[in-house]
């Protein structure tokens, strides 16, 4: 079929950001300012730093590695011990684990958007982005009474102060934050060692491998990992639909008629989108990258958000287009440490779409120029205008 164009009618939220990457794309493809580390915006050159660990490490916190007494997430680890956290982790987050969560996030998402249509304004973020994928991971972790107003609270507070995290000092919010959450999941993983449960994190303490079981700070490890990164992840992916409805109606009421086209929309939202606009690597040795000479130690920053606009490789890559094929986005990354809780991103997307689509004529955000939209991760609020179905 024909790939469709739909421009956006509206310059987008993000106009200035997406002009720099444009620039640094033609004119300094890696550069950097002094004391920051390089930025890589060229698809090609993004997708080599993904891809060859050997040479970048994700092992990009020294303070990290000299904590004893943390056990590193395995989005920043390097193999061997990378690959048997995520041998162990893939061993109990299957597809079928990932299928059997449908149902649930079906309901959900059922619940969530009968309440957001049933008034003309609300919050996307509070009512439904944000609750949705944190009751889906709650309810993944066995905790489905939990408090999701708190998970929520500690996924943000966490995920904002990542970058001090890693490479800086942490908030003492953050600290807070992670200790609160070390001690509600450590004492969750100390019940299941006594009495198996039904659900995912019991699963991952009794899989076992030639490597082992997963230990304590391995699962505390692995439920950080899933509740932030699985939280701001899915949020992110449905802002970017919502922003896609806001600037071409017409395309809302264009996938009403014909569902059967929302898994391109939502691979042409996380390209145009991209829930995470960089990530974080380290030169593993002397190298030469997009003409430059990076040092052993220099840390690199991937534009992920810029690569999946280049448009040497996406033809007309500053428009939507719904049905693009092929559409090689890097928005869930590549390689080793490419994202787990890709499938269950895209289904609770698709799910998540499919709702609005149900109970909507349509919506548009309240202030589509509000400079959180292209932040590090979603918001912490997004007004709506709701259309509710006749």
């Amino acid at each position: 079929m024909e790939q469709e164009e739909l421009p956006v009618e509206n310059p987008p939220t993000g106009a200035e950001l997406y002009a720099e990457y444009a620039e640094l794309r033609a004119e300094n493809p890696v550069s950097r300012n002094e004391g920051e580390p390089w930025r890589v915006a060229r698809y090609e050159d993004v997708r080599h730093v993904l891809k060859a660990h050997a040479d970048f490490s994700s092992e990009v916190s020294q303070r990290m590695q000299e904590d004893e007494d943390r056990t590193p997430t395995m989005l920043f680890t390097d193999p061997p011990a990378h690959d048997r956290l995520r041998a162990l982790v893939s061993r109990a987050f299957t597809p079928r684990q990932v299928a059997a969560q449908e149902t649930q996030i079906e309901e959900r998402c059922e619940r969530l958007m009968l309440n957001l249509a049933s008034k003309s304004r609300g919050d996307l973020i509070t009512e439904f982005a944000a609750p949705l994928p944190v009751g889906v991971v709650a309810t993944m972790l066995g905790v489905e009474d939990g408090d999701f107003v708190q998970f929520k609270h500690w996924s943000d507070t966490i995920f904002t102060n990542i970058g001090e995290i890693l490479i800086g000092t942490p908030s003492e919010a953050a600290v807070q934050a992670g200790g609160e959450m070390s001690a509600y999941f450590l004492e969750r993983i100390g019940r299941l060692r006594q009495t198996p449960g039904s659900h995912l994190l019991s699963d991952l303490v009794y899989v076992e491998t030639a490597e082992g079981h997963l230990t304590d700070g391995e699962l505390l490890m692995f439920c950080f990992l899933l509740l932030i990164a699985g939280n701001e992840t899915t949020t992110s992916l449905i802002v970017g639909c919502v922003r896609i409805f806001h600037d071409r109606p017409d395309l809302f009421d264009r996938l009403k008629l014909s569902p059967d086209l929302i898994p391109g929309f939502i691979e042409e939202t996380l390209r145009y989108h991209s829930p995470f606009r960089a990530t974080l690597r380290k030169a593993r040795r002397n190298l030469h990258l997009g003409g430059q000479d990076i040092r052993e130690g220099d840390l690199i920053l991937p534009l992920i958000a810029s690569a999946n606009r280049d448009d040497r490789v996406f033809d007309s890559a500053d428009r939507f287009i719904f049905n693009r094929q092929p559409n090689p986005h890097l928005a869930f990354g590549l390689g080793i440490h490419s994202c787990l809780g890709a499938t269950l991103a895209r289904m609770e997307g698709r799910l998540a779409v499919e709702s609005m689509l149900r109970h909507l004529d349509g919506l548009s955000l309240c202030d589509p120029e509000m400079p959180e939209l292209d932040g590090f991760g979603a918001p912490a609020s997004v007004g709506v205008e709701l259309r509710p179905s006749g």
